[in-house]
């Protein structure tokens, strides 16, 4: 032959994959090429494509290939059944002498090609044609996330718990087994205990093995909505392994989760400045610097991550964060753009029930909220279902929705709240929000969002000597904008328009961005001048009164 046939192995053993591809071209297409080498040499061009990201191609050759082995008469196969695997090739040109393919090898491939392109469905078909007892740990994997991906989980449950039986450090499984709702105790059971065909060390029990079993108590407290007991585990963890990442990363999303914003933005940005290129989790600081109105850091989050990887779901939705402001409908786009490229990723469809509803289309918001929770049902999406659903006056159904909140969060004050929040969304059960609000406040007394909630009761009730009072506890603690913005509006409502004044402007020197601040600053200087601001608010109120009306008529009903 005119190429010796073990170049492409060379070449793609040295990851000269464009190179390995326009060489395969010429080898299959070779006069000298006889049917019972071209089913090798289809392979390798199949791996060099695949490696390529020409998956339509590879899979057409990864094909071809099967094909071309089949026919191959049956007494020339029986030399060998040994796998031409990607990870275990001969250089020898001898190699080439042996027919035989590992057909499930090449229907892997096939599959891996098809996940790939998100093909869920046709991949597990090819994945399905592969004997269970022919899977590898690298099949085994890819069957799970097709099960779990396709919504079958208990095939998907079946495959992770096979991948810890092979090897325990298989970390996507363990964080996947705790979302499927398998418990911790469960999960160690299936780490191996003696020596497997491998030869691999057991896991022992003692202290090298320790961190492992905290890291699985970690996801599975996260998982149940333990987050609290997921933290401490997780700030345990990261004694030992300082400056890790991924903990720091943990920690954070879940800080986000539950509202502790400070904490939250520290972390990811510990992050960034140990390593500026990680991508994943970086949509949820983006989101975090939006609720800080930080646009300058924002800015830069995006050229960055724009810069690392522009095909990420991640870099979508902190597009999306970043536009909201110019434009929601672009935003959409985005967040769309980002549930595309994968259909599992939770912020992109957070980000789009919120845009949603900022676009006064709430029935399309719950479906969005509706997608993130069967994905992971935490606060968030409670928040957003709650929300939307109040703002179409469907409050059987939000109160439904907090409940559920409620009792998966039983120790959550934030939850507490919703329920609070959907009482308080007509007059006829103030009395029951305002005992939800301050039961929320006894479970987290430093819980600002259940303050405000609950001064904002007073006021509607008359009571803003109270609603002070409350509010001004907070303020040794809290440089919070939100905070001055509801003690400005109590004061202009009593008409101690200085002390209205201060805290407006104390608001916008902690935000400039801050709108309602801004408004509301408006507003009072007209006030100021013996100008009368109430007229435009007038006519708000009187839609929030016959919202109130409306929802008090569906409760009856």
């Amino acid at each position: 032959m005119d190429v010796p046939k073990e170049q492409i192995t060379a070449l793609l053993d040295n990851a000269l994959f464009n190179s390995a591809q326009l060489l395969g071209s010429f080898l299959v297409s070779s006069s000298t090429v006889n049917a019972e080498t071209s089913p090798h040499l289809k392979v390798l061009l199949g791996d060099a494509l695949f490696r390529e990201r020409e998956y339509r191609r590879a899979i057409h050759t990864y094909k071809q290939a099967l094909q071309y082995y089949k026919i191959i008469p049956k007494q020339n196969s029986t030399s060998s059944r040994s796998a031409l695997s990607a990870s275990n090739r001969s250089s020898s040109p001898n190699s080439f002498n042996i027919c035989a393919i590992n057909e499930n090898e090449v229907k892997f491939k096939i599959a891996s090609c098809h996940f790939a392109l998100s093909e869920n469905k046709v991949a597990l078909v090819e994945m399905e044609g592969i004997p269970s007892k022919a899977r590898n740990l690298q099949m085994s994997l890819l069957m799970a996330k097709l099960y779990r991906n396709t919504k079958h989980t208990r095939g998907a449950v079946t495959c992770y718990r096979e991948c810890l039986r092979q090897c325990p450090y298989v970390i996507e499984a363990i964080i996947a087994l705790a979302e499927l709702g398998a418990s911790a105790k469960d999960i160690i059971s299936l780490f191996p205990q003696t020596p497997n065909r491998g030869g691999r060390a057991q896991l022992d029990h003692g202290d090298s093995s320790r961190w492992l079993q905290r890291y699985v108590e970690a996801q599975c407290c996260i998982a149940s909505n333990d987050y609290k007991g997921g933290l401490e585990l997780l700030a345990e963890l990261l004694q030992r392994f300082p400056n890790n990442t991924h903990i720091l990363l943990e920690m954070a999303k879940v800080e986000a989760i539950i509202g502790k914003n400070d904490e939250a933005i520290m972390n990811f940005e510990k992050v960034r400045s140990i390593d500026p290129y990680v991508v994943t989790y970086m949509d949820e600081y983006a989101m975090l610097l939006k609720m800080k109105s930080d646009y300058s850091k924002l800015n830069k989050l995006v050229h960055d991550l724009l810069s690392i990887d522009p095909t990420r779901p991640e870099v979508f939705v902190a597009l999306s964060v970043l536009w909201e402001r110019k434009d929601e409908r672009g935003a959409l786009s985005y967040a769309e753009k980002s549930i595309k490229i994968d259909e599992r990723h939770i912020p992109g469809y957070l980000m789009k029930g919120n845009l949603l509803l900022a676009l006064k289309r709430p029935e399309s918001a719950v479906m969005a909220f509706r997608g993130a929770q069967e994905l992971r049902a935490d606060l968030r999406s409670y928040q957003g279902l709650v929300h939307s659903y109040l703002a179409f006056s469907k409050v059987k159904e939000a109160l439904y929705a907090a409940r559920e909140a409620m009792k998966a969060m039983p120790q959550s004050a934030k939850a507490l709240k919703l329920v609070g929040d959907v009482h308080a969304s007509n007059s006829g059960g103030r009395e029951k929000a305002k005992k939800f609000y301050e039961s929320a406040l006894r479970l987290e007394p430093g819980y600002l969002g259940a303050a405000l909630a609950l001064a904002e009761l007073h006021v509607i009730e008359g009571r803003n000597g109270d609603a002070v009072s409350l509010l001004e506890r907070y303020l040794k603690d809290w440089a919070d904008d939100s905070l001055h913005v509801k003690l400005a509006q109590v004061f202009a409502a009593t008409n101690m328009l200085q002390d209205s004044l201060s805290h407006y402007q104390s608001a916008l020197r902690i935000n400039p961005q801050n709108e309602a601040a801004k408004k509301g600053l408006e507003r009072l200087e007209k006030q100021m001048k013996g100008v009368d601001p109430d007229a435009p608010e007038e006519e708000e109120e009187n839609e929030v009164d016959d919202a109130d009306a409306e929802q008090e008529e569906a409760e009856l009903l």
